[in-house]
């Protein structure tokens, strides 16, 4: 029944301590520098584990209120980790440069890009290869190291079947699209026409701000008000395409924009706390990347990767991924309470 376990047994301290190296043979830098990376994978894996959670519960075909908080549970631990990871950054950076270049040669061609984990991680949230930076392919690379067998082939095994499964940011566009919008549910009569009449009087609010504003600022002597008119006008061009990609209403930014907009409204508290978590998630993903570059920048400099990559440069490029980008970009269309379209079925909307 595990009473007579120690605390070394139950953690099985005894094999995780013995996989740093000897410390005899290598320096306080090279063992620091281990010690950080394999907190980093330990991490990751608990990530991984809360991820695949969550997204276990976003699949359902319904998914139960009661669900999206267990949802939003998982993915604010995945935050926290990785707001615990971005200042563990800070204690790599207690190694000057010289002390990192006494082993780097040590390091031979490994790489952070070949950390499996990272690259499981963004497969699940949902990167596709199409946003990476150019050369970058993690599957490509994976698939090369496999040829060597063991552990490598089990490796690509894992990448290949994550790649195949619905990404989350697939998953949440499925669960977006069933959103009620003005009371009608997906699916049912007249739901294309009342979405419709939704987003077109969105629309229309939408440039009666803007010209309102626009009017505000000729009134007060704004200088260059041609090209603030232009800057406005691309706004809601910009705001029409997010809504009607090729001509057509897309129903899951259509439900985006609705909870956003009438974010008060009891049926829709959880649904768009879930949205704030995600954005979370996804900014502390995006703040860890970016301590890693100048920590890294602080360290080699612009110098080649260890891995033949482009170092610092590549590392910033990866600065713009985006999994989430609906949930980022809604936010530059949004009106105020007053100016949004009359709600209609309020009664749908409230408390059970």
């Amino acid at each position: 029944m595990g009473g007579s376990k120690t605390y070394a047994d139950y953690l099985d301290l005894h094999t995780l301590l013995s996989l740093q190296g000897d410390d005899s043979k290598l320096s306080n830098d090279e063992q620091h520098f281990i010690i950080v990376h394999q907190n980093f994978e330990l991490w990751f894996r608990l990530v991984l584990i809360e991820l695949r959670a969550a997204r276990t519960l976003l699949l359902q075909p319904t998914l139960p209120e009661e669900d999206v908080p267990r949802i939003v549970h998982h993915l604010k631990r995945c935050t926290e980790i990785f707001r615990l990871m971005t200042s563990q950054w800070k204690v790599m950076e207690t190694m000057t440069p010289q002390d990192f270049l006494a082993f780097r040669d040590g390091l031979g061609t490994a790489s952070g890009f070949e950390s499996y984990q990272m690259r499981e991680l963004e497969l699940l949230l949902g990167l596709k290869q199409s946003q990476r930076v150019g050369e970058m392919d993690p599957l490509g690379h994976f698939r090369k190291l496999a040829e060597r067998g063991g552990p490598d082939a089990e490796v690509l095994k894992k990448l290949e079947a994550e790649s195949a499964i619905p990404a989350l940011g697939e998953i949440l566009a499925t669960w977006l699209s069933r959103t009620p919008i003005q009371g009608s549910v997906a699916g049912s009569d007249n739901d294309d026409d009342m979405v419709k009449q939704f987003v077109n009087e969105y629309l229309a609010a939408h440039k009666k701000v803007g010209d309102d504003t626009v009017a505000r600022m000729t009134g007060h002597g704004v200088n260059n008000m041609v090209a603030v008119e232009e800057r406005f006008a691309f706004a809601h061009q910009a705001a029409i395409d997010f809504l009607m990609p090729d001509g057509e209403i897309s129903r899951p930014r259509a439900g985006l924009l609705f909870i956003e907009s009438y974010r008060n409204l009891p049926l829709l508290t959880w649904p768009r706390i879930l949205i704030d978590t995600l954005v979370e998630l996804e900014e502390s993903l995006v703040l860890f990347r970016t301590h890693h570059v100048r920590m890294v920048e602080r360290m080699i400099g612009r110098r080649v990767g260890s891995g033949g990559s482009s170092g610092v440069d590549y590392l910033e490029a990866t600065l713009k991924y985006r999994v989430f980008g609906d949930l980022w970009a809604v936010r530059t269309m949004l009106i105020k309470q007053e100016r949004l379209p009359e709600l209609k079925n309020p009664d749908f909307y409230g408390f059970a």
